[in-house]
């Protein structure tokens, strides 16, 4: 079984196209066409599903058409519509980047104590000062801004990032 905290999320499909079960697939990171996947997770009544790609083509910078595999007809498709679609973290891509979805999920450690601030739930980039959206261990939310000045390691293996943060900037 698919465990939530081993995929991250990548996009969403749209609308079925054509007559042979394909799909319009809206990503919203560009990981999918680096990584060398073989098949895409989807999230189906709240389940972590494989489903195996037969073929994709680019549609533009934002949108791919996609067919899976045992999905043949726009009934078919048309029953996925609006499915959410995660990558595993374990698929090597081209890039030794990390995108802002693949961050989500990892904790964040203080640098000066070595204590754990929080999971990042998600990658504010909507503004010009990114910032990462924290959720602590009571379930609270803070906002930390992701500047590199504050970055001091990140370990893609063990799913953290240490950040040397302003004093005082956690007590706001």
């Amino acid at each position: 079984m698919i465990k939530l905290e081993e995929v991250y999320k990548i996009g969403v499909l749209g609308k079925p196209h054509g007559i042979k079960g394909e799909i319009q697939f809206y990503f919203e990171d560009d990981t999918f066409d680096t990584a060398d996947a073989d098949y895409l997770v989807l999230m189906l009544d709240g389940i972590l599903v494989p489903f195996f790609i037969e073929e994709y083509r680019f549609k533009s910078n934002e949108t791919a058409l996609i067919k899976f595999c045992d999905i043949d007809t726009t009934e078919r498709a048309a029953e996925l519509t609006g499915t959410e679609v995660y990558l595993p973290r374990n698929i090597k891509d081209d890039d030794d980047t990390l995108t802002f979805s693949q961050i989500s999920g990892f904790s964040l450690i203080d640098f000066n104590t070595n204590n754990v601030i929080g999971k990042i739930k998600r990658v504010d980039d909507s503004t010009a000062n990114i910032l990462f959206e924290v959720e602590d261990a009571d379930g609270d939310t803070m906002l930390i801004p992701a500047a590199e000045d504050f970055i001091k390691n990140i370990n893609k293996d063990g799913q953290t990032i240490t950040v040397d943060l302003p004093e005082g900037l956690l007590d706001l």
